[in-house]
């Protein structure tokens, strides 16, 4: 059985098992690859007999413990649905989806397919594939007579932003990624356990076109292996920040772009081992500078390509009469009731855009940074968690929304699904916005609670997303199957988090404890003898002289040179004065009249 979906990946793509095995008649391998929850490529080579075998029926089995474990290949902490013991991590059926076709040009031209997942029993698929939950969503759009069109863009939340982009997409979508570079390999990384990295390059030096110079052979392997791999660029430079590159993907659908997003990830980091080069898409790399955000654009249009989201040509001179808000004016009503979706559900979807403990760190303090961290809309205002593009900024035909909210580390295909859900439950409902946008609401609306806050960490964003009446649990959102999988997922990291000591714990309880020196206990034993029969001692007249004769018989019954400069070290690290005074008088003594050379010798200094 043949299957395709509409949004090809090259033009070659075969429509049918003729044309499949006329492009693959010089091979004699093909690799294939679904996605996991975490967004990660999970895959392998299959002889191309069994490949053929496979694509001329449903498809093949997979082991589903990709959907049991985590991305470090960790069971999860409790039995999920999809795969746990009780079934015994059966197979569930990869669907090869045909239109996905490419070749891998670091890899001699190896034939790609991307495959779904589904119920073996159902041939549908399984409620977390990434691919499948997008394909929902698209597939209720196409019901309504919408396409849905997207684009990621995953940049560094720099203070410094630029409006050459400003109608970059048009009538379609564009993922825009910036991600950092670091001259390491998987070893150092675990050597250096992932601190003192060294970046790529140093400095904040956006657009440079010295900086590329530095890795020349890397910078043109990413563009031109990037067209070679059917995910065409549309721009390629540095940007602000030590060893950051951004990128700019081409546009097409939103299911499309959700594949190449995740493709594109995987073409960075395989360029980068053949460099000696690890990129990273990690939401906050680090805690001083801005994170690596995941904004996402998102529109819809008919299906003669006409935007849902414009206003009409009679409304364009003054604007939408019913607006709720002079920022919703130049949008259309279809387009309000959306945003209204989005800002409704938007807490109960946190996991689906923010999946990761350390990407809640890039929403801290995020006026300072411009990562939102409450439930706001702005027209073109990037402190807002959802950013209205409308015209006179864009040409109507341009007239979308931004939301900012996702970091880098997001899992596209779910992002996007929760949104697009969002906004077609808030056209369905003929929601209202519930209140005014970000630029009439100051930082006491959000201090005395007039805002809705996002959640701050994933162990409460999971709690409110699987709440018995999360906007999550919806079947037109995301379901029940889906929440409870996914959430158990999350669940898990934050276990793992809870129960994790880190290097942060350390530094900051170095204050609280006393350090040893590197002194045998035997000396320290000696010096609490010392203290207490200090404490005890007698203070008439002959005290003075008693002491000075105690004193000189512990130190000269110490019974080495090295012991006792052992005591004189533990009595410095201790700031024990008495006996730090009473040593030094030693020395004194001990180097009188002596050579330099005798000194040294004395204290075995070479």
């Amino acid at each position: 059985m043949v299957k395709t979906s509409d949004a090809r990946a090259t033009e070659n793509a075969p429509n049918s098992i003729e044309q499949l095995n006329d492009l693959l008649k010089d091979d004699t391998k093909v690799k294939v690859a679904g996605i996991d929850v975490d967004g990660l490529l999970r895959g392998k080579f299959m002889s191309k007999e069994k490949f053929m075998s496979a694509a001329s029926s449903d498809g093949f089995g997979f082991c589903s413990v990709i959907f049991g474990w985590d991305m470090h290949d960790t069971v999860y902490s409790r039995e999920l649905l999809i795969s746990n013991r009780a079934n015994g991590y059966r197979d569930i059926l990869a669907s090869i989806d045909l239109s996905t076709y490419r070749r891998i040009p670091w890899e001699n031209n190896v034939p790609f397919f991307l495959v779904s997942f589904l119920d073996p029993e159902t041939k549908e698929p399984i409620c977390a594939d990434p691919r499948g939950v997008l394909k929902k969503v698209v597939e209720s759009a196409d019901k309504q007579g919408w396409q849905c069109y997207a684009g990621c863009e995953y940049e560094v939340g720099t203070a410094i932003f630029r409006n050459v982009r400003r109608y970059v997409f048009l009538t379609s979508s564009v993922a825009i990624f910036q991600y950092f570079q670091f001259k390491e390999t998987p070893h150092t990384l675990a050597e250096k356990n992932f601190n003192s990295l060294q970046p790529l390059t140093s400095g904040m030096h956006g657009y440079s076109l010295l900086r590329t110079q530095l890795n020349n052979n890397y910078f043109h392997d990413i563009f031109d292996e990037s067209l070679n791999f059917g995910v065409p660029l549309e721009g390629h430079h540095t940007e602000t920040g030590p060893g950051v590159y951004e990128t700019a993907l081409a546009y097409t659908m939103a299911s499309r772009m959700a594949d190449n997003a995740i493709l594109f990830k995987y073409l960075v980091k395989s360029v980068g081992m053949k460099h000696g080069i690890v990129p990273s898409f990690m939401a906050k790399p680090w805690g001083n500078l801005p994170g690596c955000s995941g904004h996402i654009h998102v529109s819809l249009r008919d299906r003669n390509g006409k935007s849902i989201f414009a206003v009409s040509d009679a409304e364009l001179g003054i604007g939408r009469r019913n607006a709720a808000y002079p920022d919703t004016k130049f949008i259309s009503q279809e387009a309000e009731w959306f945003l209204a979706g989005v800002l409704e559900g938007l807490p109960d979807v946190m996991p689906l855009l923010v999946p990761t403990i350390n990407g809640y760190k890039r929403l801290v303090g995020g006026e300072a940074f411009w990562a939102p961290n409450a439930v706001t809309y702005g027209y073109d205002s990037r402190a807002a968690s959802v950013r209205i593009l409308s015209p006179p900024s864009v040409p109507p035909y341009a007239t979308r929304m931004e939301i900012r909210v996702p970091g880098a580390d997001m899992n596209p295909y779910f992002a996007m699904s929760a949104i697009f859900a969002l906004g077609m439950r808030g056209i369905a409902k003929e929601l209202q916005l519930s209140g005014p946008p970000v630029s009439q609401l100051t930082l006491e609306d959000k201090k005395n609670g007039r805002v809705q806050m996002l959640p701050q960490s994933l162990e409460s964003a999971t709690e409110r997303m699987m709440r018995s009446d999360s906007i999550a649990r919806e079947e037109a959102v995301f379901g029940q199957d889906f929440v409870d999988h996914f959430g158990g997922t999350r669940q898990h990291e934050v276990r793992l988090w809870n129960e994790a000591v880190t290097s942060w714990e350390g530094t900051a309880s170095a204050e609280q404890e006393l350090p040893l020196a590197a002194i045998h206990s035997s000396v320290f034993a000696k010096i609490l003898e010392y203290c207490i029969l200090y404490r005890g001692r007698p203070t008439d007249e002959g005290a003075v002289r008693r002491d000075d004769e105690w004193d000189q018989s512990f130190i000269t019954n110490l019974g080495s040179t090295d012991a006792f400069f052992d005591i004189i070290m533990a009595a410095n690290f201790l700031n024990f004065k008495p006996l730090l005074d009473l040593g030094c008088r030693r020395v004194a003594k001990m180097i009188q009249g002596k050579t330099p050379s005798e000194i040294r010798a004395l204290m075995n200094i070479l």
